[in-house]
């Protein structure tokens, strides 16, 4: 049996963290729960260079530095996960670097597409929640401080119109949320989606 590749996307504190994990707790063993950057050593250790705003890195570094961590968690986890028949929720995948990288640090993305094609072996996820949610009130949320936050709500702006945008483009996959909602209101409706894609 095929797995399910399910993504959670949004400008930063919409909510993704949470719902990711509330899915993969409501599917139980069925789930395989990953999160970007990170999911393996290599990963992690990418991670942590990657949210230390004290490092300076160029917007092709950064690029190639995400792509590098998504491609061991594909072949390590993810094509593992769903040959098993698994349902792999992310927290981010390769539409992350796109509204960032290529729309944000202005790469281009087309350009940071392809590189993330090679990287992830054209895996594309079967179904990218977006989770919308008001910049003013994203940025009331708490959360985990990095260096995109640190730079801003110029630079989410940038991404909450990319991620419009490559919704608007592939309306098949992506499934919009308002995620102004309450967190349980908001993962009902994930559910509904999940279990009708899956059955």
């Amino acid at each position: 049996m095929a797995g399910l590749f399910v993504t959670f996307e949004g400008v930063d504190r919409a909510g993704k963290t949470t719902q990711a994990g509330m899915l993969r707790d409501a599917l139980g063993d069925r789930a395989v729960a990953v999160r970007e950057p990170g999911g393996t050593p290599l990963g992690e250790r990418i991670r942590e260079v990657l949210k230390d705003s004290t490092i300076e890195l160029s917007p092709v570094g950064e690029t190639l530095l995400f792509a590098a961590a998504r491609a061991e968690l594909v072949q390590q986890v993810i094509r593992p996960a769903l040959d098993a028949g698994k349902v792999v929720v992310s927290d981010r995948y390769l539409d992350s670097s796109l509204a960032y990288q290529g729309e944000g640090r202005g790469l281009g993305v087309d350009v940071v597409a392809s590189i993330n094609r090679f990287a992830t072996g054209e895996l594309e996820p079967d179904i990218t929640f977006l989770l919308e949610l008001d910049l003013t009130d994203a940025a009331e949320r708490g959360g985990e401080a990095d260096r995109f936050e640190d730079e801003g709500r110029s630079l989410q702006a940038q991404v909450r119109d990319a991620y419009d945008r490559l919704a608007r483009e592939n309306p098949e996959r992506w499934r919009r949320i308002d995620a102004a909602r309450p967190a349980a209101e908001v993962h009902a409706e994930v559910m509904e989606v999940v279990v009708g894609v899956a059955a």
